[in-house]
């Protein structure tokens, strides 16, 4: 079959209504390469590295479930964060061609530190045009999802939850009275980012780690493995050398994930997703100094995907697969306030810039991205989603989300099951408590953290209406 009749015959198929019974759950899955062309910037450290070499490919990974009355469509893709404006050109094509409603689709980045950007001009930029590689992967994402609907089945679905706390720890810690804490702006905050392992400062993490391995795992009616989304909060692995492009642990997860449920040469190819949790608090760096991380290159990134897929490998073996299932979602934009710098702070940049005084390595990038924020809207509208599978909710935050949020939203969930997946539908920075803020720390600056300091009470309160409105 040509290229041209093979899309052709996609399309038909994402764009006639759904033909199973109600209640009768159907799923397909399915992948596309996301990855950029070499030479451009990778970001995620403090300065972007152009990309030389690829380790392994990035995927934009799709699950669509239709239950005859509700169809859903989940993709999580390998990038750092993408920005609202590419998401929602993703809905317009996929809306266009198969009518599928835009609460319905839930598309999330995994936060690999090894990935181009999709930002373009930013998270806050309004009436932009996309650039080259953004509207490649919007049209990525749309055809992942695309496939998923072609691959459509009878199919049975089930949650489980496993536990893997080895590689947690949170990096906010606490310090001992007198540990100098000097941050870019000259001010002194109560709590260090990523300490020296070590260090005879520490005195506790600032937050927790939530160790589940929450799981839908989706089969074919005879039982055959068609995809299995994970989420887990730890932020990235890294341990890449420079100008490699890498999914990260996410991407080793889905393959190792594949190798355990047996399913080499299967078509169409099981399609494994690990997305982000909340993690935005949270690494794999032991900072009390008694384990150390594996220094050879992609090692620690093998290490905890192994330990992530084993433990779901381990749990799914008990897992109770359904085929009367009830889908929902709710989708609503939170207008939220923007932390716009004041006459005070614009002028410390500035005279950074002019005069660096260097008490501070990160100064400069703070006072550039102090000076760029003078042009931010001084409000946003933040979009959250919830959806509904069977007895399970997951909740979609468009930021770096805490660890103690996740917790939370899982604590006060009105769904038996529940987790969140982090940047989605957007990546509008870090999210922190309003007791986090307090502390201050890398998370919290101006120009990392750019809502209002409420933002995450909110967020929550309007994450748990949300779910209320699929529970009913």
């Amino acid at each position: 079959m040509t290229s041209r009749r093979m899309l052709f015959t996609v399309m038909l198929a994402a764009a006639l209504p759904s033909l199973a019974a109600a209640g009768t759950l159907r799923a397909g899955a399915a992948a596309s390469n996301v990855t950029p062309p070499l030479g451009l910037p990778l970001v995620g450290g403090w300065s972007p590295t152009p990309s030389v070499y690829v380790h392994d490919e990035l995927h934009a990974r799709a699950l669509v479930l239709d239950d005859g009355r509700t169809r859903l469509a989940i993709a999580v893709t390998d990038n750092l964060g993408i920005p609202r404006a590419v998401f929602d050109e993703t809905r317009r094509m996929l809306q266009d061609k198969t009518g599928l409603a835009p609460e319905n689709m839930l598309f999330s980045s995994t936060h690999t530190h090894s990935a181009a950007s999709a930002r373009g001009k930013g998270s806050f930029a309004s009436g932009e045009s996309l650039d080259e590689y953004q509207r490649f992967v919007a049209r990525r994402i749309a055809e992942a999802v695309l496939c998923a609907i072609h691959n459509l089945e009878p199919a049975r679905v089930g949650f489980g939850s496993a536990r893997e706390a080895s590689p947690l720890f949170n990096r906010r810690w606490k310090m001992k009275p007198g540990t100098p804490l000097l941050n870019p702006f000259g001010e002194t905050d109560q709590v260090m980012m990523n300490p020296r392992p070590g260090d005879p400062n520490l005195l506790e993490p600032a937050g927790p780690v939530d160790p589940e391995i929450a799981f839908l795992s989706v089969v074919s009616a005879s039982g055959r493995p068609i995809a299995l989304l994970a989420n887990y909060s730890l932020h990235y692995v890294g341990g890449v050398p420079a100008g490699h492009v890498s999914a990260d642990y996410f991407g080793i997860f889905a393959e190792r994930i594949a190798e355990l449920l047996g399913t080499r040469g299967q078509d169409p190819p099981f399609v494994g997703i690990l997305s982000n949790g909340t993690s935005g608090d949270v690494n794999n760096i032991d900072f009390t100094g008694r384990s150390s991380r594996p220094k050879a290159p992609y090692e620690q990134m093998r290490r905890v995907a192994d330990l992530v897929a084993g433990a779901v490998h381990q749990a799914w073996k008990s897992v109770e697969h359904r085929a009367e299932v009830t889908l929902a979602a709710a989708a609503r934009d939170l207008p939220l306030a923007v932390r716009l710098p004041d006459a005070k702070r614009i002028a410390w940049a500035e005279n950074v810039l002019k005069n660096p005084p260097k008490l501070h390595r990160h100064e400069e990038t703070y006072a550039r991205r102090v000076l760029n924020m003078k042009n931010h809207p001084a409000r946003v509208a933040v979009p959250l989603q919830a959806l509904r599978v069977g007895e399970v909710g997951i909740a979609a935050i468009p930021m770096e989300t805490f660890a103690e949020t996740g917790l939370e939203i899982k604590r006060r969930s009105p769904l038996p099951h529940t987790f969140t997946l982090s940047l989605a539908n957007g990546s509008y920075g870090y999210l922190p408590t309003p007791a986090q803020h307090k502390l201050g720390g890398y998370e919290t600056w101006l120009g990392t953290s750019n809502l209002e300091v409420e933002a995450a009470s909110k967020i929550v309160e309007t994450i748990l209406q949300l779910l209320e409105e699929v529970r009913k």
